[in-house]
C-alpha cells in the first residue's frame, strides 16, 4: 500500500447517521456501489429503495457513475465490511454542511499528503501525530493550520516526528493558506457641465483616494469619459466593498456641489481575473476608438466643429 493512502479522520469507519461524501462506481439492479472518499475509498452501497422518496422510473436520472454524492450512513458492518447508505434521507441543508466539511478535510488531506511525499513518511503516521489531534482541539485541523500562520503557538502541543516534517508543513501551509487580497471594483459615470467642468471632475475623483491607508488603497482609472473605474484590494471582501461605497459617497458629494452628477453603473463587488481582462479589453477598445476619432478630425476638412469628449 502506498505511503500516502489514508482516511481523512481518525475513525476507520463513519458513525451511524453521519453524512459522508461518496463517488458512484457502478449501478446495478439492487442499487449503486460507491466508494467513501473520506474513508480511504472503502466500499459502500446505496440500496435502490434509498435512492429517492419518489417512484424511480429511471435510475440514471437519479445517480450517475463518476458523480460525487452526499449520503447518510444507515448501517456499518465492520466485520464484513458492509456499509449501507441512503441518498433519499439527505436534505439540501445536509448537503451544504457535508460539502463544507469535505472540502476542509480534502484540503488538510492534500497538505498532509504533500508532507508525506516530501519527507517519505507514512501519511497515517503524520495524521496521528498532527492532523487528528488538532481536529480534537480546534474542531477541524484546517482552522488550526490557518491560525498557525499568525500564531505559531498552535504547534506547542504537537509532537512532530522530525524537524524536517515541521519545517515542510509550516512552509507549505504558508504557501497554500496565506490569504490572498481580493480585488473589489465599481464603475461610475461622473459628469459636470457647469463652469468648473473638467477641474470639478478631477477634484471629485481625488476625493476617492483621500482616505487611502496602508491596508485599504482606492485607485481611480478612466475608461473613457464619463466612465471611471474605482478599485480596491484588501483581504476582507466586505471591508473592500464598504471602502468603495464610502469613496463613491465622497466623490458624489464633491461633484454635486459643482452641479455635476455621479451615476453608479456597477455597484462595488469582488471581481475575478476574467472581469479584469474584460475591463482591459474595453479600455483598449475605447482608446482605439478615440484614436480613430482624432485621426478623422485631423483629416476631415468638412467637419468644422468637431465634438470632443472631456
Amino acid at each position: 500500500m502506498s505511503l500516502t493512502n489514508c482516511r481523512f479522520y481518525e475513525e476507520k469507519y463513519p458513525e451511524l447517521e453521519s453524512f459522508v461524501m461518496v463517488k458512484v462506481q457502478q449501478i446495478a439492479e439492487m442499487g449503486a456501489y460507491v466508494k467513501l472518499l473520506e474513508y480511504d475509498n472503502i466500499d459502500g452501497m446505496i440500496l435502490l429503495s434509498e435512492l429517492s422518496r419518489r417512484r424511480i422510473r429511471s435510475i440514471q436520472k437519479l445517480i450517475r457513475v463518476g458523480r460525487d454524492e452526499v449520503v447518510v450512513v444507515l448501517r456499518v458492518d465492520k466485520e464484513k465490511g458492509y456499509i449501507d447508505l441512503s441518498k433519499r434521507r439527505v436534505s439540501a441543508e445536509d448537503i451544504v454542511r457535508c460539502e463544507e466539511r469535505y472540502n476542509k478535510s480534502k484540503m488538510v488531506h492534500s497538505i498532509m499528503r504533500h508532507v508525506a511525499e516530501r519527507t517519505n513518511l507514512p501519511l497515517e503516521e503524520l495524521n496521528q501525530a498532527i492532523a487528528w489531534p488538532l481536529n480534537k482541539k480546534f474542531g477541524h485541523s484546517i482552522d488550526a493550520f490557518k491560525l498557525s500562520i499568525t500564531n505559531p503557538e498552535v504547534w506547542n502541543d504537537v509532537t512532530f516526528p522530525s524537524d524536517a516534517v515541521k519545517q515542510e508543513l509550516q512552509s507549505y501551509i504558508g504557501k497554500r493558506l496565506t490569504p490572498q487580497p481580493t480585488k473589489v471594483r465599481s464603475d461610475v459615470e461622473v459628469t459636470c457641465f457647469g463652469y468648473e467642468g473638467i477641474d470639478a471632475i478631477k477634484a471629485a475623483l481625488r476625493k476617492a483616494e483621500e482616505k487611502n491607508t496602508k491596508d485599504n488603497i482606492v485607485k481611480v482609472k478612466l475608461v473613457s469619459p464619463p466612465l471611471y473605474v474605482l478599485t480596491s484590494q484588501c483581504l476582507d471582501k466586505n471591508q473592500g466593498i464598504a471602502v468603495l461605497e464610502e469613496a463613491i459617497k465622497d466623490v458624489e458629494a464633491s461633484i454635486t456641489k459643482a452641479n455635476g452628477r455621479l451615476v453608479v453603473k456597477m455597484a462595488p463587488k469582488a471581481v475575478t481575473e476574467s472581469d479584469d481582462a474584460e475591463l482591459q479589453a474595453l479600455m483598449a477598445k475605447r482608446e482605439k476608438e478615440a484614436e480613430l476619432i482624432d485621426g478623422d478630425d485631423d483629416e476631415s476638412e468638412s467637419d468644422e466643429n468637431p465634438i470632443r469628449e472631456v
